[in-house]
């Protein structure tokens, strides 16, 4: 690829306890996402996109349900978005996106992960200028020339547009997400989207091999273990 996202099915939890953690993370962020703009997913669009995009990676229909549920009745935690940011192992560039209802413990938590990998957490918007923030598409199709007209003609400013291996990828900026999905619908009809989501994707990457990357590695599980982290954006290449 030209240019490197993290593909999360990829990277999906292998054993039952990792995907009790990958359920969790989706049920958070669908009850946050209900809350904030209703539990009803023909009206309030990111639900229908992170739901689509939840059963993609197999989360069961139970624990969705289980966050509109929750969601719906009105009580329950208040979770607000906390991002953190800065240096891991072999200088690799790091944000970690959370959700969380005690930010002090989650900053702590977090913070941990940096120190005991020899890592250092940076303040606001010391790596983020090093990362665009984009709507990604990758769905099978050998018609790039007809996707990049229906993007255009929708008024979507496209960053990049490859074609590999039968496969049509899209970058946008996010606040095209709605606008590009919707115009890449009408155009291919019966669409699957292998990956259809919004991504701190690297503007440059950082190679790391050796020691440094079985650090980066521990730094990865270490964070990804937490409950509050939804997700982690890095430029490591390896």
């Amino acid at each position: 690829m030209g240019r490197a996202f993290q593909n999360r099915k990829e990277s999906m939890a292998k054993t039952s306890d990792q995907n009790a953690r990958v359920y969790s993370k989706y049920s958070r962020e669908i009850y946050v996402c209900a809350k904030q703009g209703g539990a009803e997913p023909e009206s309030n669009l990111a639900l229908r996109s992170l739901m689509d995009r939840a059963k993609r990676d197999q989360v069961p229909a139970h624990v969705i349900q289980k966050a509109l549920d929750k969601a719906q009745g009105g009580a329950g935690e208040d979770f607000a978005v906390a991002r953190y940011e800065g240096y891991g192992p072999g200088n690799v560039m790091v944000i970690v996106d959370c959700l969380t209802d005690n930010p002090n413990r989650t900053f702590g938590e977090v913070r941990q992960c940096f120190v005991k990998t020899k890592s250092k957490i940076g303040t606001e918007g010391s790596v983020m200028h090093m990362f665009d923030h984009s709507a990604i598409f990758v769905f099978k199709s050998d018609d790039e020339e007809g996707a990049l007209e229906a993007l255009m003609m929708a008024d979507v400013d496209v960053t990049d547009i490859e074609h590999e291996d039968g496969k049509i990828t899209v970058f946008a900026p996010q606040t095209d997400y709605f606008k590009a999905k919707q115009a890449l619908q009408e155009h291919f009809g019966d669409i699957e989207f292998e990956v259809d989501e919004i991504q701190f994707v690297p503007k440059v990457m950082t190679p790391i091999s050796g020691e440094d990357l079985e650090m980066f590695e521990k730094f990865l599980d270490m964070a990804n273990d937490q409950d509050d982290v939804q997700n982690i954006y890095h430029n490591a290449e390896y």
